[in-house]
């Protein structure tokens, strides 16, 4: 087991005027491979646990924020604060490690990368590798190398010097920091789904300072998203709200290489993409339209004619059913080591997030 340890303070993140905020930079930082989010739950417990009127932790991770906790309706916003990872399954006689993905990787995204090894004296820094472009045959070149071809070389000699370090089940991430490159647009290895994680928790401690809620607000940062919205299935049932919005990221389609035929379009920059579709109940989508219309917030429409690949489809089924939403942060290059998000889609997520809960009154449901 990975120690409890918050990720390591950088300096502030500034780019020209534009500053980002603290929190959100600690969470994009923090190390939280699916089934080993430590570092992300101290990330929380530390900004979060202090500004809030009831905080509890379960047993598949997440954490529960709650705000003005006897109010009615009982609402949930949800966020996950797992990311993309690798997950130790092999070492060799000659101490090169190897592994599997925990999530949906890029193959061609593996190799050459530095990675932080999470394990219980700390963390272990390696390279992935593979072989080298020169040593290939023209054939080779054109393929994509399978997982079990790439291996993560820690510098040592041999299998024992290795295991000193390591063990089977350890797990990974990138070595990639986040930084802002241009105004309010920054580059991280996991947006995906710090952002959403970040929106729906600050909501909620921007929400206990205002005396005019309604509503009982539970923000939950969920735990195993990626591998099948799992802390989210927990999540929902233990909390069974009366509304419930998950935020995450959607893909922000106006890179070169994106037919809006296909995925639609959707801008960074452009305000959080509001989900429309079976997945979500027709009460609270016309709710967040109407909140946004309201306040002047932009937003963007999104058709999805499935259970979305977001906590909303857990969400959505628990207990006898819970009406739900969905809000998106649009990104560029998901499930890369360098995705790219507006910071102001997701002050813009937040402020929607906050007039929504405003928003409720005593008694409404999201019955059809």
């Amino acid at each position: 087991m990975a120690k409890k340890k918050t990720a390591k303070k950088v300096s502030k993140q500034k780019s020209e005027a534009y500053e980002a905020p603290e929190f959100l930079v600690d969470l994009l930082n923090a190390r939280s491979p699916t089934g080993a989010e430590y570092e992300a739950q101290a990330v929380v417990d530390k900004h979060v646990e202090p500004a809030v009127d009831a905080y509890r932790r379960d047993t598949m991770g997440n954490r529960f924020a709650t705000v003005n906790p006897d109010g009615d309706p009982r609402v949930l916003f949800a966020g996950h604060i797992d990311e993309l990872g690798l997950i130790i399954t092999y070492i060799n006689e000659q101490g090169f490690l190897y592994f599997d993905t925990l999530g949906g990787h890029d193959k061609t995204m593996i190799s050459g990368r530095r990675v932080s090894i999470l394990t219980k004296d700390g963390v272990i820094k390696g390279v992935t590798g593979k072989r080298a472009i020169h040593l290939m045959s023209p054939e080779d070149r054109k393929k994509v190398p399978e997982t079990h071809e790439i291996w993560i070389d820690l510098g040592v000699k041999t299998k024992a010097e290795a295991e000193a370090l390591v063990r089977i089940g350890d797990t990974a991430v990138y070595d990639q920091s986040f930084e802002l490159i241009r105004g309010s647009v920054g580059v991280a290895r996991a947006f995906d789904d710090k952002a959403g994680a970040y929106a729906v928790l600050e909501a909620v401690r921007r929400l206990k300072s205002e005396k005019k809620l309604a509503a009982r607000v539970t923000a939950a940062a969920t735990t195993q998203e990626e591998i099948g919205t799992r802390g989210a299935m927990t999540a929902a049932f233990s909390e069974n709200p009366d509304f419930a919005i998950a935020v995450d990221v959607g893909h922000a389609t106006d890179s070169p290489d994106c037919d809006p035929r296909k995925y639609g379009s959707f801008k960074q920059g452009g305000g959080p993409i509001v989900c429309r579709g079976p997945n979500i109940n027709p009460v609270i989508f016309e709710h967040i339209i109407r909140c946004a219309e309201k306040n002047k917030i932009p937003y963007q429409l999104e058709a999805d004619p499935r259970p979305t690949g977001t906590d909303a489809r857990a969400i959505q089924v628990a207990q006898s059913g819970i009406a739900t939403g969905l809000l998106s942060i649009p990104l560029r290059y998901m499930h890369t080591p360098s995705e790219m998000v507006d910071l102001e889609d997701v002050e813009h997520t937040v402020q929607l997030l906050v007039e929504f809960a405003l928003s409720l009154k005593k008694g409404e449901r999201g019955i059809w």
